[in-house]
């Protein structure tokens, strides 16, 4: 069975590669445009790992990652991977607090090193 990642991403431009770059890897790939929506699809569960914009319209990856904590999913996630950018260092700190074990620098990754990088993510073990 092939692995399932939900990718919460706001911008449409890295949502949409992000999709093609892992569908293309075999990976099942599923996406959210904004926090409500990446919040109702990681609660239903399942995802092998989650990668979760921190910044995101209606709420934020932190809020996100706030509700899973307080109301985790029946079928438990994998690790969750935030997309940040540049100087956010205070809101990743608190995302690992929160639960996340890794996170990605949109502006400094090719497509290729988000690729190796999920990879790393999803060989992990699990705690």
């Amino acid at each position: 069975m092939s692995q399932r990642i939900l990718v919460v991403e706001d911008d449409q431009f890295l949502r949409e590669l992000y999709e093609e770059l892992l569908t293309d890897e075999g990976y099942e790939v599923e996406v959210a445009a904004d926090g409500d929506e990446g919040l109702t699809k990681a609660s239903t569960g399942g995802y092998q790992l989650v990668l979760l914009d921190i910044m995101l319209p209606k709420r934020d990856g932190l809020e996100i990652l706030r509700q899973l904590k307080d109301n985790p999913p029946k079928e438990q996630n994998g690790p969750v991977v935030l997309l940040t950018n540049l100087g956010q260092d205070a809101i990743i700190k608190e995302g690992f607090d929160l639960g996340a074990v890794g996170y990605l620098i949109k502006s400094a990754m090719t497509p290729d090193q988000v690729l190796h990088e999920v990879g790393t993510f999803l060989n992990k073990p699990s705690h």
